[in-house]
């Protein structure tokens, strides 16, 4: 289902210097490799033009989409790249709302989607070959590089570092005492991956990641989202990895994965000095995806009932005020952590 999201989003950042705020453009572009599985990649960028005006993007019948103009020249000033990777069975459009306000900021967002584990493309066997996730980001990064048209977004002063899913080793997971939980969408989300998460399955993964190294030079920083399954990350992997990290975990286990022993696991076993930990005290794990339309429970509820939790927080806050601490939040650790251009 187009709305479920059972892993986390991870931001994974690439040097350059940001604009100001300013207009949004949006487009779409296929990359095909040779050798290479297929990508559709989602783009969007700071713009000087004004007109025509922005159109809605990434909307459906159950959460809103964000304002951009579509195939907008991009502007020609220097700008940090942001690549973004949905979670389990979701895509783009379930976090459009923080790559337009992260391109508001200056910054250059794409988000491919994962073949395998993505809303429109869930083939078990491309979702068991976990290593082409994060290939799957530096042919991304490689193919914003290679574009003329997005002007001087650059691969110069680069810091040697990791994404999680390469300089991370998996074991089979979950294990230390993760349980699928009493959250219906958190158990099902768990029954759709179960033909990624067998033992067979996860003992290939584990043994062709650690023979392949995965890691891209490229990525300075990068950021967590409520991550699912983090306990199958071995700590010895994560105190390896050295590149800045944000984590944010939702203060609100809906079943199965909280964030104390999810994200807490990531803090736990990351640098300490370079690991900043954020819990979000009135959050979910789905606050951090688009804000749901009026009536949209309803709607989720006629077709698939159980999943409206999609559109639940806590009552403490709603979904705008969340989505403006992470964002204030993510900008804040950008400034920090990310060198100058």
């Amino acid at each position: 289902m187009a709305r479920l999201s059972a892993t986390s989003a991870a931001l994974l950042l690439l040097t350059a210097t940001n604009a100001n705020a300013g207009q949004i453009g949006f487009r779409q572009f296929s990359i095909d490799t040779e050798g290479a599985r297929p990508l559709n990649i989602s783009l969007w960028y700071p713009t000087d033009e004004k007109a025509p005006p922005p159109t809605i993007v990434g909307e459906n019948p159950i959460f809103l989409g964000a304002p951009a103009m579509v195939d907008a020249t991009p502007d020609q000033t220097r700008h940090h790249l942001i690549v973004l990777s949905h979670g389990y069975s979701s895509s783009w459009r379930n976090l459009s709302c923080l790559a337009a306000e992260l391109a508001e900021n200056g910054y250059v967002v794409a988000a491919p989607d994962h073949p395998g584990t993505t809303t429109f493309n869930r083939d078990p066997v491309q979702a068991a070959i976990l290593w082409e996730r994060p290939r799957d980001l530096s042919r991304t990064i490689d193919a914003v590089l290679a574009d003329p048209a997005l002007g001087p977004v650059t691969p110069d002063q680069m810091t040697p570092s990791a994404i999680l899913w390469a300089a991370g080793r998996w074991q089979r997971s979950p294990k230390r005492g993760s349980t699928p939980g009493n959250s219906p969408t958190t158990a099902k989300a768990i029954s759709a991956l179960a033909p990624v998460l067998s033992p067979m399955n996860w003992d290939w993964a584990t043994l062709h990641l650690a023979k392949t190294d995965l890691r891209d030079p490229r990525l300075v920083a990068f950021v967590t989202l409520d991550l699912g399954f983090a306990r199958g990350f071995t700590a010895e992997s994560l105190a390896s990895i050295k590149a800045p990290a944000l984590v944010i975990g939702a203060g609100i286990d809906i079943g199965g994965l909280p964030a104390t022993l999810e994200s807490g696991w990531l803090a736990e076993h990351l640098p300490r000095e370079s690991t900043h930990l954020v819990m979000i005290p009135h959050a979910m794990h789905f606050s951090f995806m688009q804000r749901c339309k009026e009536g949209a429970e309803a709607l989720i509820e006629a077709e698939t009932p159980g999943d409206e939790i999609v559109c639940h927080d806590s009552g403490g806050r709603n979904r705008i005020q969340i989505h403006r601490e992470v964002v204030t939040t993510i900008i804040r650790f950008l400034d920090k952590v990310l060198p100058p251009g």
